[in-house]
């Protein structure tokens, strides 16, 4: 499927006048690659992050969240092998001074042809001190994964929680990179989330679980709403694989510059653990009860990225009606899956008299005590005006409160994709809704 021309720019347009993203810090000419999640973005994401959480953790007893710290122990990222070895290839123009990944394709200067430096190895991390004194001992890095987070507190969790494997530590959480390349709107910036398990595992077993977690990530996936042909698996080749990798495969989708990963399945083997056994000291080995004998697991880490994910879920839920769908020529639907739509429901009276507005905010007040989602209210303009900007936004369903309403104690309710209108009384309206859900 090819994207129509100005695609991205309408769609970035869209996201910063509804109030989903803008730049941080605009007010003083922005912070390159870096993005502020307005209330619709902020309601996506927390929307996306409690879907996330209630398929790997609340519906299983095999996996259990942490929260680690932003800030990661020097020691830690150097047994990891992060600080020696998590690079990148740079090189610099002698004429224009412009950065570039030499792995990468380097397009041509505006006015010049790039003069490139010899690459060298460019270190990804964020480097801080801690306390009063800046020296060699109060160096630390910002987390450029949630991974080691969990590796480290393995024994904690094992112990606490008594799990046996196989078992999965999950985590959302920020990490932070200073990538030489960066741009695609939200898609590569140096502030982003992770979503990500860590699943502990016999190594007898890593191969069957690798391709179990495979099937659930691209399930979850489409279930979100991304699929179709914009979407694909790519295992990755042997000279690729991570140094720590045994096999990998990603999920990519395929935005208006070309197909790139959204996610990603690992079988790190036992490296990780193996290397803070070895650097700090420490047991972090499983006992098998049933061999006697221990054993250090292997670890499948199925990966995503909340920010790109983010993107492909516009990307993907983004329509221009053609007006043969009951809507005018050029009027923009967002398509996202209802219990991720920043709002899942906009009640509107019908008109600002005759008691109507009374009885909205009474509808409103008791579909936000039932927590289906964000409720919001609107009485400005037209019904049909009111309808374009709840399409424009997502949501799902549409309430409109009118003059029989005080009659027959029923509302209108408006599908978004269909369009279908129905009428349902007021006192089933929360269940009627929490249905309709439930179907997703």
């Amino acid at each position: 499927m090819e994207y129509p021309k100005n695609f991205m720019e309408d769609l970035v347009s869209l996201a910063k006048r509804r109030g989903f993203v803008n730049q941080s810090a605009e007010i003083y000419g922005g912070l390159q690659s870096s993005w502020d999640y307005g209330p619709l973005g902020s309601l996506l994401r927390q929307n996306l992050k409690r879907e996330w959480m209630r398929r790997f953790v609340y519906r299983r007893s095999d996996i259990v969240p942490i929260e680690s710290t932003l800030l990661t122990k020097r020691e830690v990222l150097q047994a990891s092998g992060h600080e020696a070895g998590f690079t990148d290839p740079l090189v610099e123009c002698k004429v224009c001074h412009q950065r570039f990944r030499a792995d990468h394709d380097i397009p041509e200067g505006r006015d010049h042809k790039h003069n490139l430096t010899e690459a060298r190895q460019f270190n990804l991390m964020f480097k801080t001190t801690l306390g009063a004194v800046e020296d060699e001992g109060s160096l630390a890095y910002f987390r450029p994964e949630t991974a080691q987070g969990m590796f480290v507190n393995f024994k904690f969790v094992q112990e606490a929680m008594r799990m046996k494997l196989p078992f999965g530590i999950a985590q959302i959480g920020k990490a932070f990179r200073n990538e030489i390349t960066l741009g695609h709107f939200i898609f590569r910036t140096l502030e982003f989330e992770q979503a990500e398990i860590e699943y502990f595992v016999m190594p007898a077993e890593a191969d069957k679980h690798f391709d179990y977690w495979v099937g659930e990530w691209q399930n979850f996936f489409a279930d979100m709403g991304i699929k179709g042909d914009r979407v694909r698996l790519r295992p990755h080749d042997k000279d690729e694989l991570a140094h720590y990798a045994k096999a990998a495969t990603d999920i990519e989708y395929k935005f208006h510059f070309g197909w790139s990963e959204l996610a990603g399945v690992a079988n790190r083997t036992d490296y990780d653990l193996k290397q803070h056994i070895e650097h700090s000291g420490k047991d972090l080995s499983w006992f098998n009860e049933e061999a006697k004998e221990k054993v250090t697991p292997y670890v499948i880490e199925p990966t995503l990225g909340v920010d790109r994910l983010f993107m492909a879920l516009l990307v993907q839920a983004y329509h221009v009606s053609k007006g043969n769908d009951g809507r005018k020529d050029g009027e923009v639907t967002l398509k996202l899956h209802p219990r991720l739509a920043p709002v899942t429901a906009a009640v509107f009276p019908l008109v600002k008299k005759e008691g109507l507005p009374d009885l909205a905010h009474e509808i409103v007040a008791k579909l936000r005590e039932s927590e289906i989602g964000f409720v919001q209210y609107d009485e400005s303009g037209s019904i049909g005006r009111r309808y374009r900007r709840q399409d424009e936004i997502g949501t799902p369903y549409c309430i409109t409160v009118d003059f029989e309403s005080k009659d027959d104690d029923s509302v209108t309710v408006r599908h978004r994709d269909s369009l279908k209108q129905e009428r349902v009384k007021i006192q089933e309206l929360v269940n009627y809704l929490q249905e309709l859900l439930k179907t997703y």
